[in-house]
């Protein structure tokens, strides 16, 4: 099949991607309940086979069976794709905390590598951030890995422009990740301004409002017990908002 999705250049630090990824994050439950694996690397392989070698992924999807999903999925294909994955979401039963101390960032490395089974993490994201450990200190473990050779790129995902600063001081950030859609706009007024002075690309997540900008009220009402939407006010206020939308 013929690549039909472009190359982009992902920030300034030299990560080149395709311009549209392939968030892996549904296929292990979250937006309803987990999808066969082999259909989901079959998916994968065609979307690599479309062009599209962008993908996404993090340590708490499952948690850890999406990496692990995604790692079988890289098996003969590997040098094709870039693998951004994410550490900073500790699930302890119903319960997460945000984790950036240094010992958990480099045991979530190690994790992650493990379970995709590769040498090297192409774009390590901070999924959530941590304030009660600086961000300085968080960024200071990952250079170590950087320089360790088993992360290429830093990105953050969900942080205010003020932590972008601070943390691209201390190590140059690739990228930052953050829903951008109809819906979610107050992206725009600080982090876009701070990302494009700094040269830092960005990767919206959800353009289409965690599906309810495609089907809105009838994805709503269809959601079933344990789908992650069903807890957000988007998905509860229906009434409200298939007017607006």
């Amino acid at each position: 099949m013929a690549s039909v999705v472009p190359k982009v250049k992902l920030g300034s630090q030299g990560l080149v991607v395709s311009a549209q990824g392939l968030g892996c994050m549904g296929m292990s439950g979250i937006y309803g309940l987990p999808k066969p694996e082999p259909d989901m690397i079959k998916l994968i392989h065609d979307a690599i086979d479309s062009g599209v070698t962008f993908l996404d992924t993090s340590d708490v999807y499952g948690p850890h069976t999406n990496e692990i999903l995604v790692g079988k999925a890289l098996k003969g294909v590997r040098e094709k794709v870039q693998i951004a994955t994410k550490f900073g979401i500790q699930r302890m039963d119903e319960k997460r905390e945000a984790r950036g101390d240094p010992e958990y960032v480099r045991s979530a490395c190690e994790g992650s590598l493990k379970r995709l089974d590769i040498d090297c993490i192409d774009l390590y994201y901070i999924h959530r951030i941590d304030i009660r450990v600086p961000i300085e200190v968080t960024m200071g473990e990952l250079k170590k890995l950087v320089e360790e050779g088993k992360v290429k790129y830093v990105g953050l995902s969900e942080a205010s422009a003020a932590t972008i600063r601070r943390a691209h001081a201390v190590h140059p950030i690739t990228a930052v990740q953050n829903e951008w859609s109809l819906w979610s706009r107050d992206f725009d007024d600080e982090i876009v301004p701070t990302c494009r002075e700094l040269g830092i690309g960005i990767v919206p997540y959800s353009p289409i409002g965690r599906g309810f900008l495609a089907v809105g009220s009838l994805l709503a009402e269809n959601l079933i017990e344990g789908d992650f939407r069903k807890s957000m006010p988007r998905f509860q206020n229906v009434d409200h908002n298939k007017t607006v939308f």
